[in-house]
């Protein structure tokens, strides 16, 4: 592409018209639906074809679940609001609802760890059964998304204090906030299909 064209495009565009973040962050969420595709399609083979399989709701904590998925919509609700802010160039807001957002992935990691160490307390381990190697891993690699969930908006709070009017900061909100809602979604897929079924 010539100097003028990317002159002509702006620093933060492709070719397409879409800012390179937000292609970037479609083209890693899109990988990441491909990861879960793959990990949901192994869930209802081994399942099919296992002689028996448990009853979520006997297995495992529904309530704390419940909980979890209230809490993780809550978040989705925030981080919304804190993009809004971010247009809105209303500063107090934004990192009110970015570190209320930060909260809320903190509190679901904790109610996880009190399932987890519950599981643990009984000697329930992956290594236990097929249920309890498909339970961790996919809700063990859902929590690794939200750790990093919680990285990105630390960081993201942090580089607002010195980079508050840089013309890619509310493209940056944006991004952490679809990715936050594609974690959300996950849960919201791993809920029913780990504890209802």
């Amino acid at each position: 592409m010539s100097a003028t064209a990317t002159q002509a495009l702006g620093p933060s565009k492709t070719t397409t018209g879409i800012p390179n973040g937000k292609l970037g962050v479609w083209l890693f969420l899109t990988s990441e639906v491909m990861l879960f595709a793959t990990l949901f399609t192994s869930y209802i083979v081994l399942r099919m074809s296992a002689p028996s399989w448990p009853r979520g709701w006997e297995e495992l904590n529904v309530p704390l679940a419940a909980l979890n998925t209230v809490i993780l919509i809550t978040s989705s609700v925030t981080v919304v609001l804190a993009y809004a802010a971010a247009c809105e160039r209303d500063k107090a807001k934004f990192n009110a609802y970015l570190w209320i957002t930060i909260l809320l992935a903190c509190a679901f990691l904790v109610v996880k760890s009190f399932e987890y160490g519950h599981k643990f307390t009984h000697h329930h381990f992956p290594s236990t059964s097929i249920f309890f190697a498909v339970y961790f891993t996919t809700t063990g690699l859902h929590g690794l998304h939200v750790i990093l969930g919680i990285a990105y908006f630390a960081w993201l709070s942090y580089w607002a204090k010195d980079n508050w009017d840089h013309e890619l900061f509310v493209g940056r909100v944006e991004y952490g906030g679809l990715y936050w809602h594609f974690v959300d979604i996950v849960w919201i897929f791993l809920f029913p299909a780990l504890y209802l079924l």
